[in-house]
């Protein structure tokens, strides 16, 4: 049969088709060549990214103290023993702590007379050196009347000369440290007074004016408080729809029409949303504005096309099977949905959440859109406070003149990136641990 219709086999070890053999290998080394040189490229871009923020992050983790001997003095602060406890404490708040400084700094600087230059040695010292004092004597009432050598935090200025940020070699007039100051600070490192050490208060304070009191936990605990709204309204109600659209609605032009605007919501731009919750939350409902509560109603609705659709994924990879077997031993359709599809699809489905959560937490614009964009300093303590989000927090700084601040926005970048991968590694771990093969 072959002879009539003149069908010959291949030899494949003529030169035509040695040739063709070795350009398709060639054409596959290209292409895997080209493949490799995509991945390379793109992994250099990341480590160059993830290289420049930790290197420009790693001076925001710490900060520069002076070490100063404070004389508690009595006729300043008040005798808690004379006073009593309550009497003493409230004394203290009121009392203006920099006083303590200043005496000392005439002891230590004895030589500076001049008024003006005595208000300048303050200026070494950041704002916050009065509650650091304060807070000693509130911890402590009887070390009133002692002299102790304190820690005080040194101001944004001077702790970007201690970083070396400040270029001390320019005229005077182009710094904003001037001569007299550097030769006090000079004085102070020369007798082993100044170091530069881990700044806790960046995780442990709200946000500040002055780059060396600013931290993230209010704007992390407003970023914890709504993402707890967005979980209690996006899970459920995605859950649920995703459930009734792949188990229980009918096929038809409506819920077709349904999918669709499912879909097309997920690639809608996330300040459409922020647009929607100001119309909504805020003009029509009347809720407050800049509070998690608003913030997290409106990345629920960010996020509810995404856990939708991992859902619906996930419940229609469960095999057919399944549902027949329950249905044939006389489970009812909510049996065979709620007893033994939903178990099944539950890891997708969880997965599919922590990538929508971890969407939601890395999103700007919609907070920006309902007011959380405000300066706070206060760590919210309910929903309904005025609060910030870290994403909000970063652009905030970012914006901000002063030079630390470039410092404060590549931290607190680095802390959100690490949360964003410490929450798709979760994301993977759960989806490779209570993954089935069926």
């Amino acid at each position: 049969m072959s002879d009539d219709l003149n069908i010959k086999p291949t030899d494949w070890q003529s030169p035509e088709m040695v040739r063709h053999t070795q350009m398709r290998n060639r054409r596959e080394k290209r292409f895997k060549l080209f493949g490799l040189s995509a991945v390379i490229l793109a992994a250099s871009f990341l480590f160059l990214l993830l290289g420049k923020i930790t290197l420009d992050a790693a001076p925001g983790f710490l900060q520069t103290s002076i070490e100063v001997d404070i004389n508690f003095d009595k006729a300043v602060i008040g005798d808690p023993r004379q006073m009593g406890r309550d009497a003493f404490i409230e004394n203290v708040r009121r009392t203006n702590m920099l006083r303590l400084v200043q005496a000392s700094m005439d002891i230590y600087f004895s030589e500076v007379t001049d008024r003006r230059d005595r208000r300048r040695l303050l200026r070494l010292f950041s704002a916050g050196a009065r509650d650091q004092l304060r807070n000693m004597l509130l911890a402590d009432p009887m070390i009133a009347g002692t002299s102790k050598r304190v820690s005080l935090l040194a101001s944004d200025d001077i702790d970007q000369v201690i970083k070396g940020h400040t270029d001390i070699s320019l005229p005077e007039l182009q710094r904003k440290v001037k001569n007299k100051e550097l030769s006090w600070l000079q004085k102070f490192e020369d007798d082993d007074r100044v170091s530069l050490h881990f700044h806790s208060l960046f995780f442990t304070s709200g946000d500040s004016r002055d780059p060396e009191l600013s931290g993230i936990w209010g704007a992390a605990v407003g970023s914890a408080l709504t993402l707890f709204i967005t979980l209690i309204i996006a899970f459920p109600v995605g859950v649920l729809s995703a459930i009734y659209l792949e188990e229980f609605a009918p096929k038809n032009r409506f819920t077709d029409f349904i999918e669709i605007n499912i879909n097309n919501l997920a690639a809608v731009p996330s300040i459409v949303f922020g647009l929607l919750g100001l119309a909504v939350f805020l003009g029509t409902m009347g809720l407050p504005r800049s509070a998690p509560l608003v913030g997290g109603m409106t990345l629920a609705l960010m996020t509810l096309p995404t856990i939708i659709i991992a859902s619906r994924a996930s419940i229609k990879a469960v095999p057919p099977s399944i549902r027949d077997a329950a249905m044939g031993l006389g489970a009812s359709p909510m049996q065979v949905v709620f007893h033994h599809v939903l178990p099944l699809a539950f890891p997708g489905i969880l997965t599919g959440t922590i990538i929508g959560m971890a969407q939601a937490l890395g999103e700007t614009a919609p907070l920006l859109m309902i007011g959380m964009v405000a300066f706070i300093v206060d760590i919210p303590a309910s929903f309904t406070d005025a609060a910030t989000a870290l994403p909000v927090q970063i652009y905030l700084w970012a914006d901000s003149p002063e030079r630390a601040f470039v410092e404060k926005t590549s931290a607190a970048i680095l802390v959100l990136l690490t949360f964003l991968i410490v929450m798709n590694a979760l994301a993977i771990w759960l989806r490779q641990k209570f993954e089935q093969d069926w």
